[in-house]
């Protein structure tokens, strides 16, 4: 058994000033049951906790450190520019050079705005998609998380053609009466929410690949049926690529799929590890912003000079020679997956995995998953005996079983060996339940 014991002991002090101990509920294992480790460093694959254990690290900040952690490149460039200054409130060549680099490589985004966080940028991104159609709702997925925004927190109500609930306390109903929440994958339902509301709705925002029940790819046709449907019914198609933007591509999902979205929002990789936020689109769009336009945004540390440095440092990475970076990350995702998925057969275990490119859920069951009521099927207890004997072995999988696994480009052949390894003793620890 692994030592947690200053781990447990920084939590439990945690606790008593930060609500549940953590500043962002997953953090807190309550989908796993036990206490989370205290990270005191990251290096490559790797995390360390301050009892001295070692983990190969999967979560990856939840997806932005495609490179590992501590990247000596992007922890040269923060060191030059914070010698210079943390933060200005003013422009900078560095927050040029990303927004150009950016375009450059999202042939969908003509202008992009920068702000601090994936929420920031799809709730500006919707309140802009509103202000350019004057309309007042929009569509959203069961399943897909676009933030906290109070439109955003919304689950499906009693019929496919009738308004959202909150999901949250604190969202007035009023607010979520503008969010209509579909199943994902199913273009019926989308064509009949477009008619119960004829005229009044100003965009669908959906996750090409959803990363929020777990990793759910589109189903043959969805996007380009979505993208139809929006045409057809002059409204906007927001893709909200925070999780996907340069992670299962170098065009971002949208590349992988060939989509032309009219507005995308971006994230995680693109501050290459630390707080940022983007969204962008066509020019006549974004021209609606401030100060250009009447919609109204704003941010103190938008355009941060130390976001822009390590993310300009990440993209040029990615960016240089594609075709080798993504096919590693591809040979490794797939070795994982598919010895995952041979060592649960072995031990008598049904599962299966979602996977599109680096990024991938494991399922326990016999059914495949494509939306969130499918999603929903699998067990929490098999998850968390899972979870449990992989943390248990130095594997740190995502502490919920609707999250994905990401994998890094220095995780090594070794590393995916050592993964597999620790896999048997986790399906066995399924398999006793």
């Amino acid at each position: 058994m692994l030592n947690h014991e200053r781990s447990i002991a920084i939590f439990e002090a945690s606790k008593k000033v930060i609500p549940g101990g953590v500043s962002s509920p997953v953090r807190a294992f309550k989908g796993v049951g036990g206490s989370p480790f205290i990270v005191e460093r990251g290096e490559g694959p790797y995390l360390f906790d301050i009892d001295g254990n070692k983990y190969i690290d999967y979560v990856g900040s939840w997806g932005p450190l495609v490179l590992g952690h501590a990247d000596p490149e992007v922890l040269a460039k923060l060191q030059e520019i914070a010698a210079r200054g943390t933060s200005f409130g003013c422009p900078t060549e560095l927050e040029l050079e990303l927004c150009q680099l950016i375009c450059e490589l999202v042939p969908s985004i003509e202008m992009v705005r920068l702000v601090n966080s994936g929420t920031e940028a799809t709730m500006s991104a919707i309140r802009l998609a509103r202000g350019y159609t004057n309309r007042p709702k929009i569509i959203k997925f069961d399943g897909c998380y676009h933030g906290h925004a109070d439109s955003l927190l919304v689950k499906a109500g009693s019929g496919l053609a009738t308004l959202g609930v909150p999901s949250s306390a604190g969202v007035p109903p009023e607010i979520a009466q503008h969010t209509l929440s579909l199943p994902y994958n199913n273009l019926d339902v989308v064509l009949e929410c477009f008619r119960a509301h004829k005229g009044q709705i100003a965009a669908i925002i959906v996750e090409p690949v959803a990363g929020n029940m777990g990793c759910v790819p589109p189903a043959e046709g969805y996007l380009e049926g979505l993208r139809e449907l929006c045409d057809e019914q002059g409204a906007l198609l927001i893709l909200d690529e925070v999780m996907t933007g340069f992670r299962v591509s170098l065009g971002c999902a949208q590349g992988l799929y060939d989509i032309q979205p009219d507005l995308t929002t971006l994230g995680k990789i693109i501050g290459g590890g630390l707080p940022v936020g983007a969204y962008g689109g066509r020019r006549d769009i974004m021209e609606r912003v401030s100060p250009l336009g009447p919609v109204y945004q704003a941010g103190t540390l938008s355009g941060n000079p130390l976001a822009c440095g390590a993310g300009l440092v990440t993209l040029n990475r990615l960016a240089a020679d594609p075709e080798v970076f993504y096919g590693r990350l591809e040979e490794l995702s797939a070795k994982l997956a598919e010895g995952l998925v041979a060592n649960a057969q072995e031990a008598g275990l049904d599962v299966s995995i979602n996977r599109v490119g680096s990024m991938m859920t494991l399922y326990f069951g016999e059914h495949d998953v494509i939306d969130q009521e499918t999603a929903s099927m699998g067990s929490d207890a098999a998850y968390a005996a899972f979870f449990t004997t992989m943390l248990e072995h130095g594997v740190y999988l995502a502490p919920s079983r609707y999250e994905c696994a990401f994998v890094s480009i220095v995780h090594s052949d070794a590393d995916i060996a050592a993964t597999l390894l620790a896999s048997k003793a986790a399906f066995a620890a399924v398999a006793a339940l």
